[in-house]
């Protein structure tokens, strides 16, 4: 029997996926786990791999289209195999959700004229028509409604949204009134230079958590003089690169690990803990930010900390994360002090509780032993979601962290 290669679902939120290119072509033989084609998701461009051995066939998605998640993009046969004949389709058959006809029944709507960017036409996608349609606003005296700024109350809202000025648009509405759509164009144009599906997620992402998460900050700093000890001994005896991103890595879970409800997450009006220590390492690519995750870092010693993070970053950076790299992550941490930066305040990941956010080793000026004294220290900034988590446990989870750094030893106790 063939085996389906479908757009896969990523999260919860995802509807569609894009394919980029096909990594084999109609006719080739595939292994079963061989990357077979690269897809862009709403998080990031990944590799889906074949989910049998076989010849690729009946490839209908062509690299740019846009698919619904979970349909069949390809099948894997198995030699001398035939694909079964598919059903014909009716002709100028129109594809649209269930709820998409029933409303565009209710309005009248000629399913046909209505626009959408994915596979098929969706219920959004037939208000969109209706309100172009029906949407209207009583031009000025003069005739110069657009000029004026003349807006629905949902272009004004939409405009304000994604900081769009409508004085500046021409609208398509009635005496040119600005419409919702004529918000939405400008604003696509405006975001279009530079910008992809993975920076326009990010930036979606961030503004929710921003607007929904109530952030709280705290902040420690913390002596690394045996830490900066720990990662040369370590180097050394192992002969693995370490970095102090491994080692962070390390700490942050022996922490989370005594400290579970930092490693939790605020779903459906309740706070919902995570089985597995799962660490998102925050990487900066060209097209934004990506979050591949180290899974069960607790169980992992290391040296094998180390291969995985150089592994997950060094596939992040070249595009090529599976879905099962950015899937599952229950904490995350940032580290910028590769960048000179000493302190900064990360925005939480939704739907996590908590992000760490890491600045640069440098020589300061504190109190050991009650005297002044240059040591080498950094700067913790814990954010934290006061949804999931408070005040209180997000200082313990903090000075339990800061105790390790200090004292990496304490692992072994």
């Amino acid at each position: 029997m063939p085996a389906s290669v479908i757009m896969p679902a990523l999260e919860l939120a995802q509807e569609t996926g894009k394919v980029l290119r096909w990594l084999k072509a109609p006719g080739d033989t595939v292994r079963k786990g061989e990357p077979i084609v690269e897809i862009e998701t709403d998080k990031v461009t990944v590799e889906i791999e074949a989910p049998a051995s076989g010849v690729l066939q009946d490839v209908t998605a062509r690299a740019g289209d846009v698919v619904p998640v979970g349909k069949t993009i390809a099948l894997i046969l198995a030699p001398g195999e035939a694909a079964a004949a598919p059903s014909p389709p009716a002709a100028a058959a129109i594809k649209a959700s269930p709820l998409a006809r029933k409303l565009a029944e209710q309005h009248g709507v000629d399913l046909a004229r209505v626009k959408t960017s994915g596979g098929r036409i969706e219920k959004a996608d037939v208000l969109a028509h209706v309100e172009s349609r029906t949407e209207s606003v009583a031009p000025a005296a003069d005739g110069t409604a657009a000029r004026l700024g003349a807006a629905s109350p949902k272009a004004r809202r939409l405009a304000q949204e994604r900081g769009v000025d409508v004085r500046a648009l021409r609208g398509s509405g009635p005496g040119g009134a600005v419409l919702a759509a004529d918000v939405a164009v400008a604003a696509a144009r405006a975001d279009a230079p530079g910008v992809g599906t993975v920076w326009r997620i990010m930036a979606e992402r961030m503004t929710a958590s921003w607007t929904t998460a109530p952030h709280f900050y705290l902040v420690r700093e913390v002596n690394v003089s045996r830490l900066v000890s720990w990662r040369e001994r370590a180097s050394k005896r192992t002969g693995a690169r370490l970095t102090y991103t491994d080692l962070l890595v390390k700490l942050v879970a022996a922490a989370l690990s005594a400290h579970p409800r930092v490693n939790a997450s605020w779903k459906d009006g309740a706070i919902a803990l995570n089985a597995d220590v799962n660490i998102g390492l925050a990487v900066a690519i060209d097209d934004g930010l990506v979050v591949p995750v180290i899974h069960r870092a607790d169980t992992l010693s290391l040296v094998e900390l180390a291969a995985r993070r150089e592994d997950v970053v060094g596939r992040a950076q070249a595009g090529k994360l599976r879905p099962a790299d950015i899937q599952g992550g229950g904490f995350t941490l940032s580290n910028l002090g590769m960048y000179g930066v000493d302190a900064f305040n990360a925005i939480v990941n939704p739907p996590q509780a908590a992000i760490l956010a890491v600045g640069r080793i440098a020589d300061r000026v504190v109190a050991l032993n009650g005297q002044p004294a240059v040591q080498p220290t950094l700067l913790l900034t814990l954010s934290c979601d006061h949804r999931a988590l408070d005040g209180a446990r997000g200082a313990q989870f903090l000075g339990a962290l800061a105790d390790l750094i200090e004292e990496p030893l304490a692992l072994l106790v």
